[in-house]
């Protein structure tokens, strides 16, 4: 597990320790801040972190098509930024198990039936 999927489980435990208020906007800039610190301390951004792919399968979720941020995508389909905020952290663990389940894939060959 990366320090980002730390951080995050840190986040969702104490929301307005981190963020100031639980609020799906303010998680997304608290997480633009964090890459750019890494940019800034020369953290290679090659390193896979636990948010690779997350807006391609946001958009595929709720099939959506536009230029729209996975916050405000989530943020569309929530009664507040507080729900959207907890729908995250639900999406967030859906995402690391379909993840997951997609790197441990063993591609077996199924019989043909007769």
């Amino acid at each position: 597990m990366d320090n980002l999927s730390e951080l995050l489980k840190k986040i969702k435990n104490k929301p307005s320790v981190y963020l100031g208020k639980a609020s799906i906007i303010c998680l997304q800039a608290f997480l633009s801040g964090y890459n750019v610190a890494q940019y800034q301390l020369g953290v290679s951004l090659k390193k896979e972190n636990a948010l690779d792919g997350f807006q391609e399968w946001i958009q595929k979720k709720f099939n959506i098509d536009s230029s729209q941020s996975w916050a405000n995508i989530i943020l569309f389909f929530s009664q507040d930024e507080k729900d959207a905020l907890n729908s995250f952290f639900e999406l967030f663990e859906e995402f690391c198990h379909t993840k997951a389940g997609e790197s441990g894939k063993v591609r077996t060959a199924h019989p043909t039936r007769i």
